[in-house]
């Protein structure tokens, strides 16, 4: 295994060059992960990682979504069932596993991440195979057990500036309190992420909001109250650093009903009678008074639609959500966006990040909306579309109408916290490697490409989630 210096740079010798160049300029750059899943148990309490599969392959659904698709159980891998039934428990028996089956992921970025990690990390140069998997799982365990394996010690080797978790509105934020108190001074902010007391079709919706009445002392049996309930727990959230809100709807849909239409239809789904059109219009009507509460508390608002979430039944049922049957799924933005664009988009001191898994509405509605409402933001290439090639087709269907400066630079959006380095390393390259064909192009001079490599790297995600 070798990672080449070159990598993901153009063949073309003159173009390759520029990009070096430019790369050289970013390749240390601090780390800004602004959206993102790590587990801050790991920095509040700062424990070893227990074991290698453990740390490399059950948190990573891009891992065992693949293998899952070759016909391997996820009870193979040790992923816990809802039921409590046996899974395999022999961490070295999952990554023997792992290792034979790892010729499913090439040509794909989870290899390009995993190897980074096995290279940086552990200094292990060889190729991960049937034959080496007991060698390289011992040479992993026994790095594991070293301080400078250590969450904590882990964050100041990557050079992480600032990480954001992501949290559920009931949640109590207790690990967050814990890093706090222990003095320790890794910027580690939450976000947050209401799914489970906003969508009426989300699991245990109902005992869900019974739950947010009791944390808020807010009747959320009233729509006021209901409102009055997040404005409480987003201050709660604020307060533990966080800076964004986060949104995974399946439609980018959004509303501005009048006051009477929303307690008319909040009265619907509060005695769970209401139609699936009515649940995507609730949401959608929620995404805007969430925009509307940012104005008050500065919250930045990501929109993450596009996924048709879960779309597998039975790892659904059996497992739980986030098992990688995620698919991307057509969306429409223009006609979506309206409603709230029409009551908060020409606020210039608003920020709403839109993402999306159909990069079809890149060049026809997102980069269009995000070079035009003050408001508006364009968020990068996210689960599926933080590959390579994906990177540069985002570069290239949005940079001519929403230009540079109307995204807002790369992030990670991982549970596998040893990816987070390669992955911006990844987005650093494939940027400096488009930036490098408009300098060769003679459609940008060489200094501003750095500036811009910079931006992208660095200073567009610091100042867009305000970190």
């Amino acid at each position: 295994m070798l990672l080449h210096d070159d990598r993901l740079f153009p063949a073309d010798p003159v173009t390759r060059g520029i990009a070096r160049r430019l790369y050289a300029t970013t390749r240390d750059l601090p780390i800004i992960s602004p959206h993102g899943h790590t587990d801050p148990r790991w920095y509040a309490e700062d424990k070893a990682f227990p074991d290698p599969a453990t740390l490399l392959v059950k948190p990573d659904h891009y891992i065992f979504r693949m293998l899952y698709s070759q016909g391997i159980r996820l009870e193979q891998l040790g992923i816990p069932r809802k039921d409590g039934a046996e899974v395999e428990s022999d961490p070295r028996a999952i990554w023997r596993l792992f290792a034979k089956h790892w010729y499913l992921f090439r040509g794909t970025p989870t290899r390009l991440w995993f190897e980074h990690a096995l290279s940086n990390v552990f200094g292990i140069n060889e190729r991960l195979s049937p034959e080496n998997a007991d060698k390289i799982y011992d040479r992993i365990a026994e790095k594991l057990e070293t301080p400078e394996l250590r969450p904590r010690a882990l964050f100041e080797h990557f050079k992480i500036e600032a990480i954001s978790t992501t949290e559920g509105a009931l949640d109590d934020l207790k690990w967050h309190d814990m890093m706090r108190s222990s003095g320790w001074t890794g910027k580690v902010v939450t976000a947050y992420r209401p799914d489970s007391v906003l969508d009426p079709e989300f699991e245990g919706f109902a005992g869900n909001l019974e739950q947010f009445g009791d944390l808020t002392g807010e009747d959320v049996a009233t729509w006021t109250g209901y409102l009055a309930a997040h404005r409480q727990r987003r201050a709660y959230f604020i307060e533990r650093g966080a800076t964004s809100s986060d949104h995974g709807h399946p439609t980018a849909r959004t509303a501005n009903l009048t006051q009477a239409e929303c307690e008319k239809l909040f009265a619907k789904i509060l005695k769970g009678k209401f139609s699936a059109e009515e649940a995507d219009l609730f949401r959608g009507q929620m995404l805007t008074e969430m925009a509307k509460m940012s104005l008050d508390d500065g919250l930045v608002l990501q929109i993450h639609p596009g996924s048709s979430r879960n779309h597998n039944p039975y790892l659904f049922e059996t497992f739980g959500r986030d098992m990688g049957s995620d698919i991307p799924r057509q969306t429409d933005y223009v006609s979506a966006l309206k409603p709230l664009l029409d009551a908060v988009g020409n606020e210039p001191n608003l920020t709403v990040i839109a993402f999306t898994l159909d990069e079809t509405s890149y060049s026809r509605e997102l980069a269009p909306l995000a070079g035009h409402y003050p408001a508006l933001r364009l968020g990068p290439g996210w689960w599926f579309l933080d590959a390579p090639e994906a990177m540069l087709r985002f570069r290239e269907l949005t940079t001519e109408t929403a230009g540079f400066y109307n995204t807002v630079g790369f992030n990670d959006d991982t549970r596998a916290y040893l990816s987070i380095p390669a992955r911006h390393d990844v987005a650093r390259r494939c940027d400096c490697a488009y930036l490098a064909k408009l300098v060769a192009e003679h459609r940008l001079d060489e200094d501003e490409a750095a500036e811009v490599a910079y931006d992208l790297a660095y200073r567009l995600a610091k100042e867009a989630y305000r970190l």
